[in-house]
């Protein structure tokens, strides 16, 4: 596969927050930043949010439908928010969030290039948060406007963290931590509006209900419900309602290995405006084992059924990424569903503040006659303290009967408070 990879803009970006991150007077310049961006209204705290994060990202594929020349997307992405302090059970929050290009050979995911290959961190400024939340009621918060939501795994509803721009939610969200029983957590609301990572907002009357229940030391025991009505046209074959339960914990074998495990299982079918009737089904296992709580091996399988078009499983308002390979070949179920079937090798070292990870995916239809192709995904991410982190990644997806041969690399640096 060819290679062009411009690393100026990333070694400059990544050595000068090595600089800021370094030891000899971190300290006291972190300090002196939160004491700035902290404010107090009767003895009660504020505060203005602050996040930085630069990107560099190449995307290699080999010649296939539109023959798409090599990507280059140099990116910066800017939040500041400000949270006011709690009055009488009231707080409010309100975040602007702007992606700014440096480099532009890339298609933004809104057809800006299409002869280039899909980069999707369009240039766009936006009001990404806006809400007032009321804690004002025993065991409930409710919090209604522009909002972050993030459930479970974020497979269902997520912000689409990876991304430069998130997702986030036009909704009314309420949680309820019981105090009469132990380890309840209910998360119910309602999604008005979806406002999408690439700066565009799609409209949906969407009910949500996800309950947690912690089962002793073994693990969480979830049941979901989720009802995606989209109500425009172009949108209307994303709609559906889904039913699950899921079950996943770590149990201690040792004082030095623990057990790890996850099973889930979906349901989803037509909903509304969909415009065919289906059924299809999720299937999500994994087992594993933790080491001195520093070396992870996990092996999975996840499968989401298909049976043609418009009548696939489908989570359009996850967090796609984090699943089925990081070269994101299969953000949306093919036709024919997908099983997947990986392992993963993580270690935490140096306190925690250096984590180190690979996974190897094998895909194929969820019959397993028809095989897509395999995937290498790995990453170095690095932490400074609570303020700073450098990250590489990397994903080379090999084709078989899907797609085509994609590489892509990242140079990612953050700065947070």
């Amino acid at each position: 596969m060819r290679q062009n990879i411009p690393f100026g803009y990333a070694s400059a970006a990544l050595l000068a927050l090595s600089a800021i991150a370094g030891p000899a007077s971190a300290a006291s310049l972190n300090e002196s930043i939160e004491n700035a961006l902290n404010f107090y209204q009767d003895g009660k705290k504020g505060s203005v949010k602050f996040d930085l994060n630069y990107r560099y990202e190449n995307v290699n594929q080999d010649k296939g439908p539109g023959n798409p020349k090599t990507a280059n997307a140099n990116t910066v992405r800017l939040r500041l928010g400000l949270l006011s302090p709690v009055f009488h059970g009231l707080q409010g929050y309100v975040e602007y969030e702007g992606n700014y290009v440096l480099q532009s050979d890339y298609n933004n995911g809104l057809g800006n290039k299409p002869d280039f290959s899909t980069v999707a961190d369009p240039d766009e400024n936006e009001l990404n948060q806006l809400w007032i939340s009321y804690a004002g009621i025993p065991d409930t918060l409710i919090k209604g406007g522009r909002q972050r939501i993030k459930l479970d795994d974020d497979r269902f509803i997520g912000n689409v963290g990876w991304r430069q721009l998130e997702t986030t939610f036009d909704s009314v969200l309420i949680t309820y931590n019981s105090s009469l029983l132990s380890g309840l957590t209910v998360n119910a609301g309602y999604i008005g509006n979806v406002n999408t990572f690439l700066g565009t907002t799609e409209n949906i009357n969407a009910p949500i209900l996800n309950i947690n229940y912690k089962v002793g030391d073994y693990g969480n025991l979830i049941g979901y419900g989720y009802w995606l009505d989209y109500t425009e046209r172009e949108n209307y074959a994303k709609s559906n309602q889904t039913y699950g339960l899921r079950f996943n914990g770590k149990t201690a074998i040792n004082d030095k290995l623990s057990a790890l495990y996850t099973a889930e299982w979906s349901f989803q079918k037509d909903y509304q405006h969909s415009p065919t009737d289906y059924e299809a089904h999720r299937f999500n296992l994994m087992g594993g084992l933790s080491a001195f709580n520093m070396i992870t091996v996990q092996g999975a399988m996840e499968q989401m059924n298909g049976l043609g078009a418009n009548k696939r499983f489908l989570t359009p308002l996850g967090t796609n990424h984090a699943f089925q390979g990081w070269a994101d070949q299969f953000l949306v179920t093919p036709n024919d569903g997908i099983r997947d079937v990986f392992g993963t090798l993580s270690a935490s070292l140096d306190n925690g503040s250096l984590t180190l990870s690979g996974v190897f995916h094998d895909f194929s239809d969820d019959t397993g006659r028809i095989h897509y192709g395999k995937e290498w995904d790995f990453l170095a991410l690095k932490k400074f303290g609570k303020h700073y982190a450098l990250l590489a990644k990397y994903a080379y997806y090999d084709a078989d009967q899907f797609s085509t041969d994609t590489q892509k690399i990242w140079l990612q640096g953050n700065i947070s408070f």
